[in-house]
């Protein structure tokens, strides 16, 4: 593992939520960070005599690849020798997350390290360094790091466009109510949208589109699974606050479908839909009209509007009482 040691640099170069309750504890932060800067640079240099010559005599490292200790001067340095001959241009930094003085002489430090690299991927360390102070000096006694896992990779960045569909959509339109679920996959690598159409309260239809990022292409695309059979893939293109989808597909008898579906993102709770050159084996079809979708209430917005409409109605009632009152006070 070639990020190995990363904790090297974890001597506190800032102290945060510390508790401690010993004896000059200001000259001994100062004396770490102090080493610290000497083992950065000596780091840095792929100097490993001056980096072993910090830690005490006896000192362990428990090495996460393999769960051996490293114990003692020579041993550290040898380690180091092996850790910069695969990691030349290795680049470290840390942020120290804790520091807790157990005695006069003895300090633990948690944090995490992480490495760079100019052509590989960076990595990550949690770490855990026991620090012991020696004939006045502070010194590395024992540490122990655990890699922490990169993060999964995830196209949200080319998605997030999209983000604005996520939720609960209804569209009402002659006699069927049309219910749309959009929600994220985990990683938010695709964006899955589940849709019923319901006539009275029975569901006509059903489907799942999934939209993703194809790196290939470097396009947004969908797919579309529909409970009749028919199965499309759409291309997607943006232009402002709309989004055309180039559609093709396969219905159920095998024909083939072509169309184009417009969205058009009105604000964060509407939108219109609509489907254009359309056809089936070449054969032109009617277009779909624009409609109107928005975004379904959710129940504290129902509750609110109740509150509201209850609000008026009172205020209704009350107004014309309140001016007889004061007509007859006047009299």
């Amino acid at each position: 593992m070639r990020g190995n040691f990363l904790w090297l640099l974890a001597i506190p170069l800032s102290l945060s939520g510390a508790s401690i309750a010993v004896a000059d504890q200001s000259e001994d932060e100062a004396a770490i960070r102090a080493n610290a800067d000497k083992y950065v640079e000596a780091y840095n240099r792929r100097d490993s005599k001056s980096m072993a010559s910090m830690w005490s005599p006896e000192a362990v490292y428990m090495d996460p690849s393999t769960g051996e200790g490293v114990v003692g001067w020579e041993a550290i340095a040898k380690q180091l020798d092996y850790v910069f001959a695969g990691a030349e241009d290795a680049k470290l930094t840390v942020t120290v997350d804790s520091i807790d003085f157990l005695s006069p002489n003895v300090a633990i430090e948690k944090g995490i390290a992480d490495i760079t690299y100019s052509e590989s991927e960076p990595e990550k360390f949690e770490y855990s360094a026991v620090h012991v102070k020696r004939d006045g000096q502070w010194l590395l006694d024992r540490v122990s790091e655990t890699q922490v896992p990169a993060p999964p990779p995830t196209h949200y960045e080319q998605l997030k466009e999209l983000e604005w569909m996520v939720g609960s959509w209804i569209d009402d339109n002659e006699g069927a109510l049309i219910q749309t679920d959009c929600e994220w996959t985990k990683n938010k690598n695709f964006l899955t949208r589940s849709f019923a159409v319901m006539i009275g309260d029975r569901v006509d239809m059903s489907g799942m589109q999934i939209i993703g990022w194809d790196p290939a292409a470097k396009q947004i695309r969908s797919w579309v699974f529909d409970s009749d059979g028919t199965f499309a893939e759409g291309q997607w293109t943006r232009n402002g606050d709309t989004w055309s989808i180039k559609q093709v597909g396969t219905l159920p008898d095998g024909k083939k479908s072509t169309a184009v579906n417009i969205i058009t993102k009105i604000d964060d709770n509407s939108c219109t839909w609509q489907s254009i050159n359309r056809a089936t084996d070449g054969e032109v079809q009617p277009n779909v009209e624009e409609v109107l979708i928005v975004r379904k209430p959710t129940v504290t917005d129902v509750v609110i509007d109740v509150d509201v409409e209850a609000e008026q109605a009172a205020a209704e009632s009350a107004g014309p009482s309140s001016s007889a009152e004061s007509g007859n006070s006047s009299e």
